[in-house]
């Protein structure tokens, strides 16, 4: 994370500390809220962890800064500008919605989907074939000792399908192919856009990893209807951020053209 010596208040600071009788962040980060005319609340750290996310999602700030995140030292523009500061958040805010999946997000997970998710992810069985939602495509195996390893599953690589296609600016975000996620020879996940699968949070690919703890040799039931749309939720979430790219990466320039040198004193 950005600044992270700076902005951080200690190795547990982040959005949930946002309840804390005083915003947690160091008093370098203090300073230059004071000079935004911030007040040292918890409703200013929130905002400025929501910004802290807002530019760590940003394409283009992780590809500009990807040896300083292997190493641990990557650093996020703070802004001179309250209102660019304000905007950020805003925009730190719809990812935080995006990713927590215990609340549904309208037009995503909630209500009538939005046109351009409302083909990714539909469970589908094959024609002819009776429905089967056992996991049985090698998407896990464990171990010995009881670990659970990601295994190879089966994916169908093709074109996407007229109803699937969307814009061309939006399958330049999501990829220009799109994958078809089996869970076993029948049944399978239809349209699920090639970079929505590759997308890792933690260094895991998102969709893979979850596939991989529900194996049937593993779990020994077949997956439940909440399950398998669980599924839809995480895909469509995931492709919701990957489209929000443009307004992350315009967000992350204005905050680098307008940033602030932090000072100790």
């Amino acid at each position: 994370m950005p600044f992270l010596l700076h902005v951080a208040g200690n190795e547990a600071a982040g959005l949930r500390l946002a309840s804390a009788a005083v915003a947690n962040l160091s008093p370098t980060a203090l300073n230059w809220c004071a000079d935004l005319s911030l007040s040292a609340t918890p409703e200013t750290s929130r905002l400025v962890w929501l910004h802290v996310l807002a530019i760590a999602y940003s394409p283009a700030w992780l590809e500009e800064n990807g040896d300083a995140i292997r190493q641990g030292w990557p650093r996020v523009p703070l802004p001179a500008s309250i209102d660019i500061l304000r905007a950020s958040a805003a925009l730190g805010a719809e990812v935080v919605a995006l990713l927590d999946l215990r609340a549904p997000v309208p037009g995503v997970t909630g209500g009538i989907p939005r046109p351009e998710l409302s083909a990714i992810a539909v469970p589908a069985t094959a024609p002819g074939r009776p429905r089967d939602w056992r996991l049985t495509a090698g998407w896990g195996t464990r171990t010995q000792n009881g670990i659970t390893m990601p295994g190879r599953g089966r994916l169908g690589s093709r074109q996407y399908a007229p109803t699937e296609a969307g814009t061309g600016a939006e399958q330049a975000l999501l990829g220009p192919t799109t994958r078809d996620v089996w869970m076993n020879g029948t049944s399978y996940w239809r349209n699920v856009p090639e970079r929505v699968w590759e997308l890792k949070i933690g260094g895991y690919q998102v969709i893979k990893k979850w596939l991989s703890y529900r194996e049937y040799s593993t779990i020994e039931r077949a997956l439940s209807e909440e399950e398998v749309s669980h599924v839809q939720a995480i895909t469509r979430r995931l492709a919701a951020i990957l489209l929000l790219g443009p307004q992350l990466d315009a967000n992350y320039r204005a905050a680098a053209a307008a940033h602030q040198r932090l000072r100790n004193g």
